[in-house]
């Protein structure tokens, strides 16, 4: 018998997580043939999530609870879950209910059919304006910076194979990026169409802060094209002021009377100064990411698991808080 792991990155869910894990519950006693075991990953929030979590696992011996030290983000709180599923499926879903886990079989029968990964895609989603911007402008980066194919939909609510997994986990850096973890394991990806809900409580965590965060990740973590289109552009300026000084001279022997303009030189001084300090910040950006990594900062740090076995830090690409790591495995 086939086993399916459901993981789940909560924050600010309280009101929302159990109802998630008792319609994962209804699910899968529909679909008989699979085990299952869920996994919550409490992203430090701040509200009562956490003993949410807990009631859940002492009530539920197949679901098992993990408690970050502080907030790594939600790429990260999926990453930690991979590193302790043992489903041969794992099924990745939001925590608000937005995601619905009673379509779950749908992912299934595509995996399947021989699919290596696939995704949700909404008809219409219930988003704000906003998170439907960010959505689109992620779709759009995904397209450009890691070749995502033109008629492959990404969201949060996804299903992979056991060894897409085991690709995915090797990843042991600071910045993960799932969906680039994905791509770079596999083309061999399914779209299925489900229903996207409205949101019953609470309001989204991610902020312009956080969605331009993830965008950075994606691009400077598993792409070297902005550092190509920055060189290209670097050669485009170069050759616009090469053309500029050669009119300049032109412009100088066929009317000597003309005075140089000071206002056209100040302008191309700013446009080329400020064209050179955003290709030395992006370039920053990318030697900043190596030296983080270099210095072997977690992706996460576990300050509690329950339901769970001994995870090797080195190993799992996380820590584990040595003060509260006795006594917290249920």
């Amino acid at each position: 018998m086939r086993k399916v792991s459901f993981v789940i990155p909560c924050y600010r869910s309280e009101h929302t997580i159990s109802q998630v894990v008792s319609e994962i519950d209804n699910t899968m006693r529909r679909l008989a043939r699979y085990e299952y075991e869920v996994i919550l990953v409490n992203d430090c929030s701040p509200d009562h999530t956490d003993q949410v979590i807990r009631s859940l696992c002492v009530q539920k011996p197949y679901v098992k609870g993990i408690h970050f030290a502080r907030n790594f983000g939600q790429h990260a709180a999926i990453m930690a879950g991979l590193r302790s599923s043992e489903g041969d499926y794992v099924i990745c879903l939001d925590d608000d209910g937005q995601t619905p886990a009673e379509e779950a079989g749908k992912l299934l029968d595509k995996l399947e059919e021989g699919y290596d990964a696939v995704y949700a895609k909404y008809e219409q989603k219930h988003h704000s304006a906003f998170r439907n911007l960010g959505s689109k402008l992620n779709e759009r980066m995904t397209r450009i910076m890691l070749d995502k194919p033109d008629d492959l939909y990404v969201s949060s609510y996804f299903g992979v194979k056991r060894f897409i997994l085991e690709d995915m986990i090797r990843y042991e850096n600071s910045y993960p990026y799932v969906i680039g973890l994905v791509l770079r394991a596999t083309r061999n990806i399914a779209n299925v169409v489900v229903e996207h809900r409205d949101r019953e409580a609470g309001e989204s965590g991610y902020t312009l802060k956080k969605l331009i965060g993830l965008w950075f990740n994606g691009f400077t973590a598993f792409s070297v094209k902005p550092l190509r289109l920055a060189t290209a552009m670097g050669i485009i300026c170069a050759c616009v002021g090469f053309i500029y000084g050669l009119y300049t001279i032109i412009k100088y022997f066929v009317n000597p009377a003309v005075p140089m303009g000071f206002s056209s030189l100040m302008s191309a001084i700013v446009f080329f100064g400020g064209m050179v300090m955003v290709i030395m910040g992006l370039i920053g950006e990318y030697i900043g990411r190596i030296y983080i990594s270099m210095n072997n900062s977690p992706q996460y740090v576990i300050r509690e698991q329950m339901n769970i076995g001994p995870v090797c830090p080195e190993v799992k690409g996380g820590s584990i808080h040595a003060a509260e790591k006795e006594g917290t495995e249920g």
